[in-house]
Formats: structure tokens, sequence, C-alpha cells
């Protein structure tokens, strides 16, 4: 039975668990995206998004407590600028675990785990989306006159093709 078991060991004691979920969310934080298995994947999410809310409060307690998690000045320094700067009107839901299949040593069950805010593929769709439904009348009426500007390149070729037939 799994009463009360809330937390995956991953088949490690405490001290070396807690040093390779700070390692993971050192390197995480650095590249952006990480590719582990699917077990350390899951625990890494939740070490870390507790770590990235209370990033968005720029304090010096919030400093230390995230230092004593990750144990890494220049990571630290990093989540509070860049990562938090991008995802303060986010509520929660930081990462994102993409399952890749299995690896090939051992068939283990991978995955990638990413920031979700760093992934240009899957955020400029949503940015082009945003500029399409901010249109107003005046950008219409804008847009129009361009339209027939080139119907206006497109008449004096019509006149040399006229001219060619008088000449005939």
């Amino acid at each position: 039975m799994r009463h009360g078991k809330k937390v995956n060991h991953l088949s490690r004691q405490a001290g070396h668990r807690k040093l390779m979920l700070a390692n993971m969310a050192c390197s995480l934080i650095e590249h952006k995206r990480i590719n582990t298995t699917v077990a350390k994947a899951k625990a890494l999410k939740v070490y870390f998004e507790p770590l990235v809310t209370k990033s968005k409060e720029d304090t010096t307690h919030n400093r230390r407590i995230v230092f004593s998690y990750l144990r890494n000045k220049y990571a630290v320094t990093e989540l509070f600028r860049e990562v938090a700067a991008k995802v303060g009107d986010r509520p929660g839901g930081y990462t994102r675990i993409i399952k890749l299949g299995n690896r090939l040593g051992d068939n283990a069950d991978m995955a990638m785990i990413e920031l979700v805010d760093f992934n240009e593929l899957y955020n400029a769709t949503k940015k082009e989306a945003k500029k399409t439904t901010r249109r107003s009348r005046s950008a219409k009426a804008a847009a129009a006159p361009v339209a027939e500007a080139p119907a206006a390149t497109e008449a004096p070729a019509v006149d040399t093709e006229e001219n060619n037939n008088a000449a005939e």
C-alpha cells in the first residue's frame, strides 16, 4: 500500500535527491529546457515551480529561500531577473513536460521539461493571434489604399500593350 507516500524517492537517499534536483533546476534555468526521465521531470516540476512563484516577488527573504534550494547564486540571479520577468503575469504552470519515447540503453521513458514562456515556437502563434484581434477600422482603411497601389502600377503595363497593338 502507498499510504502517505507523496514524494517519489527516485531510488536515492534524501541528500542525493535534493542535490540532484537542485542541479537539474539550475540547468533548467540556464538552458530553458533539459532532457531527462519522466519520473525525474515530474519530481523536478514539483521542486521547481514553487521557486518560480517565489521569484515573482523580488525580496531579500525570497532570494535567500530560493538560494537555500538551488545553491547557485548565478542561477538565482537569472531566475529573479529573466525568468520572473517573463512569467510575472502567469498564475502557475511554468514548466511543460513533453514525452520523447524510450531511451535506447535501458528503455527508460524519456521526457523534455522546458520553461513554457521561453519556447518561441508555441508563443509565436499566440502573439500573431493577438495582433489580428486588435485591429481597428483605421487600420483596415489604411490597408485599402495599399491594395490599390499595385493596381496603379499594373495600369501603365496595360497602356504599353495597347500602344503596341496600336502600332501594328
